[in-house]
């Protein structure tokens, strides 16, 4: 298990002194979650794990997919965690209808998952957990979004000049396309980023 950046002073917020004997790590590759753990304040390192294969029950419902993927991941990190270390994993998914989109795997795959989202209603889901030795939480979070009418041009403009390949669904709502073909969302702007952070405070304040 390899960490991305250096220990820290621990100054976490007053208002979770029940992690005050954590070292806390994020167990994700994805710069968006770590830049919104930092949002939160709360001294983190990132550790990867390579090799953990997302693999799912064929017949497990869609939107129970990203938890239990985040859940695979975390017993990923439990063999190198040591008395004082709490990982914290997610999974992010793009659900249409009952279909799971995962990240595309290639400038065309981007592309037709665009076509499909465009002028629909989709949902993005993020399965989280928080576990330690000694105690574990997991949750789901969605939020529906709604996109406009997408033409090839508008699409292939976002796929050329963005980075769409390491993001469910192909997109993220932070970036351009955002900002020109979201017409509606309904839960948190953050989990469709790729990181519930209001309701993992919440849960972090509870652990």
């Amino acid at each position: 298990m390899g960490s991305d950046i250096g220990r820290r002073r621990r100054v976490k917020p007053a208002m979770l002194k029940n992690l005050q004997k954590y070292h806390i790590m994020l167990g994700s590759k994805s710069p968006r979650r770590r830049e919104l753990l930092q949002m939160m304040r709360i001294p983190f390192d990132v550790v990867n794990i390579n090799g953990v294969e997302e693999i799912y029950p064929d017949s497990m419902p869609a939107e129970e997919v990203p938890q239990f993927l985040s859940a695979v991941k975390a017993d990923a990190f439990i063999p190198h965690l040591r008395d004082n270390d709490m990982i914290i994993t997610a999974d992010t998914l793009v659900i249409l209808g009952e279909r799971i989109m995962g990240k595309p795997a290639s400038t065309d795959d981007a592309c037709a998952m665009l076509r499909d989202l465009a002028g629909r209603t989709h949902r993005v889901v993020t399965g989280v957990t928080v576990a330690t030795l000694s105690a574990r939480t997991s949750f789901t979070t969605s939020t529906d979004v709604e996109f406009a009418p997408l033409s090839d041009e508008e699409i292939r403009y976002y796929v050329d000049n963005f980075q769409p390949l390491d993001k469910a669904g192909a997109y993220g709502i932070q970036e351009w396309i955002g900002a020109v073909a979201v017409r509606k969302i309904d839960g948190s702007f953050y989990n469709v980023m790729g990181l519930p952070v209001h309701r993992l405070w919440q849960e972090l304040k509870l652990f």
